[in-house]
Parts: C-alpha cells; sequence; structure tokens
C-alpha cells in the first residue's frame, strides 16, 4: 500500500495540464495532499503549501507522489537527484511514469539502503485476458475526448460522486495512472500489452447487478495520432452502453501535435458510435462534458447553451457546475 498523505511532485512542469496526475490527486483526494514540491523552471501551481521534503515530512508526509505526466514519461537527471534527496528526507516515492522507479538503478539502491519503497503504479498486476465481445450483465458509461487531457477522468469521478449522492449503484473504474492514484485500484491500460487491452478492461468491467453502472476512465482520443489506441481498446472492451462526449473549447490543436486539430463534436459523436456498435448496437450518446477552466462563467455558461442548442443533448461542466444533468441522462438512457 501507498502510505499517505503525499507531497505532490511538480518537478519543472511546463504548464499545467503537465501536472494533471498531481491536479487530480488534490482535486479529488484534498486530505491526502499536504503541499506541493516545485522545482526552478515550473510552470504549474495547484495552490498548495511550496514545501520542501523536510518541512513536508514534519508536516506528516509519508510518501513524494511524482505530480507530472510528461511526454514519453521520462525521469530527467535534474529530477532523479531530488528524488534522492527526498528519500534521504524519510519519503517513500510514488510513480505513474512510464519510465519505472525500478528500472533506475541508482534511485533503487538509495531506497535499499534507507529502507524507503519505490512504487511504480504503471505495471500491470494481472495476466489480462484477450477480449471476446462477449455481453456482459450491468451497465458501463465511457467518456470519449476531442483531445487528451479534457476532463474524461473528471466528468467520471464527478458523475460517480452525484450517483452516489442519490443512493445509485455505481463504480468508477481507473484506467490511468491518475485514477489508480485517487482510487487505490485500477488498470493502467496503456501499459498493458496491445493484444490484452480490450481484454483488460473487460476484466476491470465484469458482470454486475442489473442497476449497476461502471463508470469508465476514458483516455487518448480516437483522433490522436499518438494515443487513439488505447481508446478503441476502451470502447470495445468496455462495450459502454452510453457515451459521453468530452470537449475543451479553447485548445490551438491536439495536445502534443501542433499540426493536427481536434475534430468536432459531431465528428467525434459519429465516429464513436460507428465503433462502439461494434460490440454494442443499442449504445448511445447522452451528453456532453465541457472543461471551461479557462472561460468565464459567462463565457462558459453561453458556451454550453450554444452547444446543447445544436447537439440536441445535455451540454454541462460537470466539475463546475456539477454532473446532475449528465446523470440524469444516464438515468433516462
Amino acid at each position: 500500500m501507498i502510505k499517505s498523505p503525499y507531497l505532490l511532485f511538480l518537478g519543472d512542469a511546463a504548464d499545467s495540464l503537465a501536472a494533471k496526475v498531481a491536479q487530480g490527486i488534490k482535486d479529488w483526494r484534498p486530505d491526502m495532499s499536504v503541499g506541493q514540491y516545485r522545482m526552478d523552471g515550473c510552470n504549474a501551481d495547484l495552490g498548495l503549501a511550496d514545501l520542501s521534503f523536510d518541512e513536508a515530512v514534519a508536516a506528516g508526509a509519508k510518501t513524494l507522489v511524482i505530480g507530472v505526466a510528461n511526454r514519453g514519461g521520462v525521469i530527467s537527471a535534474a529530477w532523479q537527484e531530488k528524488l534522492i534527496e527526498a528519500l534521504e528526507a524519510g519519503l517513500d516515492i510514488a510513480s505513474g511514469l512510464h519510465n519505472l522507479l525500478r528500472d533506475e538503478p541508482i534511485l533503487v539502491a538509495k531506497a535499499a539502503d534507507l529502507g524507503r519503497e519505490l512504487f511504480d503504479v504503471r505495471i500491470p498486476s494481472v495476466e489480462y485476458p484477450i477480449a471476446t465481445g462477449v455481453k456482459r450483465t450491468g451497465k458501463r458509461c465511457l467518456a470519449v475526448g476531442t483531445d487528451c487531457s479534457v476532463g474524461k477522468m473528471y466528468t467520471a469521478l464527478a458523475m460517480e460522486k452525484e450517483m452516489h449522492a442519490r443512493k445509485m449503484n455505481a463504480t468508477f473504474r481507473a484506467t490511468g495512472q491518475t485514477g489508480i492514484l485517487i482510487t487505490g485500484d485500477g488498470v493502467p491500460l496503456d501499459a498493458v500489452i496491445a493484444d490484452f487491452m480490450a481484454g483488460a478492461v473487460e476484466y476491470l468491467t465484469p458482470d454486475n447487478d442489473a442497476d449497476h453502472w461502471d463508470l469508465i476512465e476514458g483516455q487518448g482520443s480516437l483522433y490522436h495520432a499518438s494515443y487513439s489506441g488505447v481508446t478503441m481498446a476502451l470502447i470495445h472492451g468496455g462495450q459502454p452502453d452510453a457515451l459521453l462526449l468530452c470537449h475543451e473549447p479553447t485548445r490551438k490543436h491536439m495536445r502534443g501535435l501542433p499540426d493536427y486539430q481536434q475534430p468536432s463534436l459531431e465528428e467525434l459523436r459519429d465516429t464513436a458510435l460507428i465503433l462502439a456498435r461494434v460490440v454494442n448496437p443499442d449504445v448511445k450518446v447522452v451528453g456532453i462534458s465541457v472543461n471551461t477552466q479557462h472561460l468565464s462563467e459567462d463565457e462558459a455558461v453561453s458556451y454550453l447553451a450554444e452547444t446543447e442548442a445544436s447537439m440536441g443533448i445535455p451540454a454541462v461542466d460537470p466539475f463546475r457546475h456539477g454532473a446532475a444533468r449528465l446523470v440524469d441522462a444516464l438515468e433516462a438512457c
């Protein structure tokens, strides 16, 4: 078990999106977040106290969580120096990066010498089966996005919170490192061998009660040249009964791909439905989740109203305004 509370490591994150792991933990598990650690040149800020490693330990922190999801998921030499300092101060380290802590000999040796623990969240712990496509009992909802990092996980978590408040039978199913760190369970899907990814999603969302909803954490985007494969696995392995479209309206281009533009919501809807109907002919798109964090309140309300009018389904920002209308749409599905 990863010991909490956490000190969230932002490193030298280029922007707030690069620190999305830390942001997710801070937003959904604030009681586990003692503070943040930022290096020179860091352009992310969670609004938490900036603490040294010694200060964090004095405040009760047990684990330094690498809260940055940089492109390629690498541990730089500059990071490595700071991670060694954290171990020396008395902290364990947890990471969801592709670059595993256990593959860094100097960190492994230092942790062993000091009696500290290293936790790699992005390691599959199960031998997942190949997907069968066999229909399962229960209901499933999946968020798909026009781009990466547009709010798919936040949408599912906000809906789970609302559904539990209504005493509905629902479970958030984590498929990435942030969701796993928040909930303590899930499948690190982008670390699963490709042939077994859809099977891993079937494993994560097994037969359940007829009224139970699995809220599957979305990943990537069907239109993202780098990360579309993981989205396909979620669609076919998840066999969703309901799809939610997720969008961030201020993006100038696909994240990390300046030569690529996001699809329209209409394009995403039509493409996602075609692919989802392969495994569930009755699937429906029931709502739109819009990440309005870079819009004023008036701009957000206007954009949501325009989007809802043009698409004919509820359009809301579930983190800003609550997920009630999305849950209403799911109940009516």
